[in-house]
């Protein structure tokens, strides 16, 4: 893990313009650790590391908004033990990493179908998140459980729901009332989402959200993408010119 990085490549990046919201894949622990011979489990204790390190690097440059991909709806079908060791590290992490949350203003959230978790996750998970809940210098959140069709469908039960009780009339419903129905409601949308491991897609990942994000898709395995390659990513996307659909 790379969680350093050079200063002619810090010096390069105008924190005038960074992303207001970075997503990220996080992907490629498992080919991490069958490249070296190792089993799965390393590949996920490395990308923890890595978590860490880009969580730091965002809070010191001032991204306000960070979303992990940390676990999906689809990942519930991998092998139980590593559904389970998944599960165990991820309390894990809540449990190490909630005193420097609090030191560093980081308030942590979580987006997707958090009722399907493990109770003691569930019970670590809710109390990081009640004791960073009035930090504002950074929102760190982790999409478990997470699809992004899942969450298509519950917000159009929502707003169903609503019409049906007459609350809502299904004719004034907009882009804004959608996006208000989503597990992001109040968040701005990714201005940026990365992709680690080479993957050419976007595996039900904020499909709503990222309609105007940049994308940028690395060939690095994420437990060993770090502080420096962020950087490089965030000075690519500060070169793009975003057009929003708009010709200029």
């Amino acid at each position: 893990m790379n969680s350093s990085a050079s200063p002619a490549v810090t010096d390069r990046l105008d924190v005038s313009k960074l992303p207001g919201h970075v997503a990220i894949i996080m992907d490629g622990n498992g080919r991490w650790a069958e490249k070296r011979l190792m089993n799965r489990i390393k590949g996920h204790q490395a990308g923890a590391e890595a978590v860490r390190s880009i969580v730091r690097t965002c809070r010191e440059i001032g991204i306000p908004v960070l979303t992990l991909y940390a676990f999906s709806t689809e990942n519930w079908q991998r092998p139980e033990i590593e559904v389970a060791t998944l599960m165990s590290l991820l309390k894990k992490f809540l449990d190490s990493e909630r005193n420097e949350m609090i030191e560093n203003n980081i308030r942590l959230n979580a987006i997707g179908q958090i009722e399907k978790l493990p109770e003691d996750v569930r019970v670590a998970l809710q109390r990081t998140i009640d004791v960073t809940g009035k930090n504002k210098g950074m929102l760190l959140n982790l999409a478990l459980s997470y699809g992004g069709r899942a969450e298509i469908v519950d917000m159009v039960k929502s707003i169903a729901g609503k019409a049906i009780d007459g609350k809502m009339e299904p004719y004034s419903i907009t882009p804004e009332i959608v996006a208000d129905h989503l597990y992001t409601r109040g968040m701005p949308d990714p201005d940026l989402l990365i992709r680690t491991s080479g993957e050419m897609r976007i595996s039900n990942f904020l499909l709503w959200q990222i309609a105007y994000a940049e994308i940028f898709i690395t060939d690095t395995l994420w437990p060993d993408f770090g502080k420096e390659e962020f950087i490089k990513i965030l000075i690519d996307f500060q070169n793009r010119e975003r057009r929003f659909g708009n010709v200029r």
